[in-house]
């Protein structure tokens, strides 16, 4: 099957979106199918279909790059019209979604990622025969999580189909005694201004604490802590299977929590904010703290660290709920959606 895998974010740019749809495209391959990745930008992954450059938009407290030029349609066309299926990740987001789910020919399937802000919500709400008429052309609808599904209920049917990871190439440790680790840009919403104001008093308390900041770079020293800025796949690998814990510190707009899903896989103790999609995620095996409280937070942190074994107890916890989102599982209920919308168009 040739499955044409969408994205609506600059492929060169790090991002949740643009990482599903790229290990969404290995693991088809491994399935025995044909991906072919297309999405804005003037980098990506070997073999992407690239629709040029992007404009950053600040929505949802983050910064989106994303195409606007109206354009994009023609394009779209000649990259996908000899699939069998078309996969729009983020099928509203424009320009590069909408105009992909109007090539003709290809059954289509789309899928809500977002936990859109509430004036978002609002808008498909009273928008209810705007939205279908948007998504009319995709026999198949999912969501990421009930998080993201939450803001289509009602609107149109849709299934459950999680993100994934690769569960089984993530290590375990062995784990480095007052290691913890952040991993995510330096957005207002993934919180680590809140992290590193509770820095300072995990240090008091544990002053051989460490912490490893993965994907966010900046200038000013803090003791204890090492800035690694972007990293790839081995070093995040590396950083998380040796660290104790992990923090996860987000102010909201998650609709899921790879990150957290990748902490788990690696055996760490979750720390993290009190929103859907990480107690989706982690359920009973993280430890939960009000979103922006720095001092619960450096608390919680501190407590994980002066007692090892429960830190352990709650590593090898994760690392058991978490094989429900192994790709392979993923990519299954995904090639039984794009069947279904062949036979179905």
């Amino acid at each position: 099957m040739k499955v044409g895998l969408v994205s609506p974010y600059d492929l060169g740019r790090p991002g949740g979106v643009q990482d599903q749809v790229i290990r969404l495209a290995g693991w088809l391959r491994d399935a025995g199918h044909e991906p072919r990745v297309v999405g804005p930008g003037t980098d990506g992954p070997d073999g992407a279909i690239l629709l040029g450059p992007t404009t950053v938009v600040a929505a949802n407290r983050a910064k989106t790059p994303i195409r606007l030029d109206p354009r994009v349609g023609r394009e779209l066309t000649a990259a996908l019209s000899d699939v069998d299926v078309i996969h729009v990740h983020e099928p509203l987001m424009p320009a590069v979604c909408p105009a992909a789910l109007r090539v003709d020919g290809p059954a289509k399937v789309a899928t809500f990622h977002a936990d859109p802000p509430a004036w978002v919500r609002s808008l498909y709400r009273h928008g209810r025969s705007g939205v279908r008429l948007a998504v009319r052309n995709a026999a198949v609808i999912t969501a990421v999580s009930p998080i993201a599904g939450s803001s289509i209920d009602g609107v149109v049917e849709y299934r459950i189909i999680p993100n994934g990871i690769d569960v089984f190439r993530y290590v375990t440790g062995p784990k480095t005694p007052g290691k913890v680790a952040f991993l995510g840009r330096d957005d207002e919403r993934k919180g680590l201004p809140v992290l590193l104001e509770a820095w300072p008093t995990v240090r008091e308390a544990v002053p051989d604490a460490t912490l490893s900041v993965l994907g966010s770079q900046r200038d000013q020293p803090m003791a204890g802590v090492e800035f690694f800025g972007w990293v790839g796949d081995e070093t995040k690998e590396a950083e998380l299977g040796s660290a104790s814990v992990f923090c996860a510190p987000n102010l909201g707009g998650e609709s899921f929590g790879i990150i957290v899903a990748e902490a788990m896989a690696s055996g760490c103790a979750i720390v993290a904010s009190t929103i859907p999609a990480f107690e989706h995620v982690a359920g009973p095996t993280a430890t939960f703290v009000p979103p922006g409280e720095s001092g619960e937070l450096a608390q919680q942190i501190i407590r994980l660290l002066s007692d090892p074994d429960a830190a352990a107890d709650l590593g090898a916890a994760a690392t058991e709920r978490v094989r429900r989102f192994d790709g392979s599982s993923v990519a299954a209920d995904y090639i039984d959606a794009y069947q279904e919308a062949i036979v179905g168009r």
